[in-house]
């Protein structure tokens, strides 16, 4: 059952950034070791936590902004690309399950399917973030 728990409250900054004014949780159903789970509705599901930190900077979807037209970086994806920010400047899990973890999110958002799998296999093939090597 995955879902975010909490809603995104966001400070702007300057240079397309954003601050977070309260931390923010994401469950996923794609279990990482390392980090907290947790059962939810009786044991029926186990979820992974993942915690965005309070304070956290994001620039959202982190698309060129030659593609700003068609892949604003503020789409309904926001929420699913700022989990995927997190996980990427942490270097949380591995590359490839922080991609799925977006693709998941990005389902949870009703965020159309062209428009998810473009954003996926973008972050497949380009992403890199604090990973080294891609995966």
């Amino acid at each position: 059952m995955s879902q975010f728990t909490t809603p995104v409250v966001l400070e702007m900054l300057d240079h397309y950034k954003w601050r977070l004014v309260e931390p923010f949780e994401y469950y996923t159903e794609h279990i990482c070791d390392g980090l907290p789970v947790r059962e939810v509705d009786g044991s029926m599901f186990v979820v992974q936590i993942i915690s965005v930190p309070r304070s956290y900077v994001t620039d959202l979807a982190s698309v060129p902004r030659a593609l700003w037209t068609v892949f604003p970086p503020h789409g309904r994806y926001a929420k699913a690309a700022i989990v995927h920010d997190y996980l990427y400047s942490n270097a949380i899990g591995s590359k490839r399950w922080a991609d799925k973890v977006f693709l998941e999110a990005m389902g949870v958002l009703d965020v159309p399917k062209w428009r998810k799998w473009v954003m996926y296999f973008a972050v497949r093939l380009f992403g890199r973030g604090n990973y080294g090597e891609k995966k």
